[in-house]
């Protein structure tokens, strides 16, 4: 299980994401985004937290290097946040809509994924990106 954990304010340090491009497909519609990429456990430790907005067309993938049980949270995270959990084919197998912002409660993956992608609070509904639908990304064995 990969828990990702908050950031010590004592230990700010700059910490940078390298960005990419993904799509969404999602019944005969594409949906693109640029995400930064959380590579490193430091990088995935910050995540999204200390930010107070995030673009519409914008997010950001944690990337993993096996499929394992993924454990979120919200600490803080100042922005509310669809939190999608993908398998290693790039299928969206479960998304926490809305995760309330600061909140410290766990966000689990119901089954072993390879990566989560966190895109605004809303988007999914949005947007209609739901189960099943699949990520374009060059991690994903596809």
């Amino acid at each position: 299980m990969t828990f990702v954990s908050s950031a010590n304010a004592e230990t700010e340090k700059k910490i940078t994401f390298e960005l990419s491009e993904l799509s969404i497909l999602s019944g005969r519609k594409g949906h693109n985004f640029t995400v930064e990429l959380a590579v490193t456990m430091p990088q995935r430790a910050r995540g999204l937290m200390y930010r107070k907005y995030m673009p519409p067309r914008n997010g950001m993938l944690f990337l993993f290097e096996e499929k394992q049980m993924v454990t979120m949270w919200m600490e803080n995270t100042y922005i509310s946040l669809d939190i999608i959990f993908i398998d290693q084919k790039g299928t969206i197998v479960h998304i926490a809509k809305s995760a309330a912002p600061m909140s410290r409660d766990y966000i689990h993956s119901t089954v072993p994924v390879i990566s989560v992608l966190e895109l605004n609070g809303g988007a999914t509904d949005r947007l209609k990106i739901q189960a099943g639908d699949r990520i374009i990304h060059p991690f994903f064995n596809q």
